[in-house]
């Protein structure tokens, strides 16, 4: 199933592995759109938006492949949401093509304490001109830092350095940090802040059933011990 460009980047990635991709869990079957436990399939569930605002993946290498990615419900929501594979030395030429289209005002969202200081930074998007192109770059935070960092066809865009105020429901993965969100968190709040406030809404709520329905596949994650077992582990 490969009805969005997440899931199209998680095929090409899978058909060029030369040996299994072994995540947490891998012996779940699962529904290979979703990627959760086919019982707790949400896939019917999806309602799709349009927006104003459009969104651009950059993930690292076996991002796609993680039944826990959240980029991906980006793109269910948004079938206009592109997704590409980061390379340091070959960047994929669509990429590129996309960063450099004249249709969109392009901007890597990433923290501002990470930006030279000569780089212009936004702390809230555009809101008019031409639509904003939210690049995110999506893996793991040392894996995000190292594409900030070692992606020269970014360094002539703005950051757009979202300030969030309200904590992460992101319970999949320990968080780097207090007060990291994680990538459809940050995405619908930047939805929200751009004025596609009915994408935010779907997207958020995309994010909260997916979330209940991955801890729901995890029978041992402290969400369904008691206090006595939590205590214990």
């Amino acid at each position: 199933m490969t009805h969005n460009a997440v899931l199209r980047l998680r095929a090409e990635r899978l058909a060029r592995a030369t040996r299994p991709f072994l995540a947490r869990g891998n012996r779940v079957q699962r529904c290979q759109g979703c990627l959760l436990p086919q019982k707790l399939c949400l896939c019917s569930e999806i309602v799709v938006q349009s927006a104003r605002s459009r969104f651009c993946l950059v993930m690292f290498d076996t991002e796609p492949m993680k039944p826990s990615n959240t980029g991906r419900l980006i793109a269910d929501i948004l079938p206009d949401t592109q997704a590409f594979g980061w390379s340091r030395t070959e960047p994929d030429p669509a990429l590129l093509a996309a960063v450099a289209n004249s249709d969109y005002q392009p901007m890597v969202v990433f923290p501002e304490s990470y930006a030279d200081s000569e780089r212009p930074v936004l702390n809230s998007p555009p809101l008019s001109g031409k639509p904003p192109l939210f690049i995110m770059l999506d893996g793991t935070w040392t894996e995000a830092r190292k594409m900030f960092r070692k992606s020269p066809w970014l360094d002539a865009l703005p950051v757009m350095s979202l300030r969030l105020t309200t904590p992460s429901g992101y319970t999949l993965r320990e968080a780097h940090g207090a007060g990291q969100h994680c990538t459809a968190e940050v995405a619908a709040e930047l939805l929200r802040q751009a004025g596609d406030e009915a994408a935010a809404q779907a997207l958020s709520a995309h994010f909260t059933l997916f979330r209940q329905r991955y801890l729901a596949g995890k029978p041992h994650h402290p969400v369904h011990l008691t206090a006595d077992e939590t205590e214990s582990v």
